[in-house]
């Protein structure tokens, strides 16, 4: 799970960068669940909640 906190005091570039790193990873764990090779799938709830964390703090930056 991300910090909230300190993910605020970032720029948005950076917050987009760890933004497309999690996309990323969602993305590798579908294929993992897809191929029968994903052991722990609350991954997936973790990953889901992290993004949209991330993609409401860039709406709350872009609308400052």
């Amino acid at each position: 799970m991300i910090d909230l906190k300190e993910m605020r005091t970032k720029s948005s570039p950076d917050v987009q960068k760890i933004l497309d790193d999690l996309l990323e990873e969602h993305f590798k764990l579908k294929l993992q669940a897809a191929t029968g090779q994903l052991s722990n799938t609350s991954q997936f709830k973790n990953i889901k909640k992290d993004i949209a964390r991330l993609r409401t703090i860039l709406n709350e930056k872009s609308n400052d």
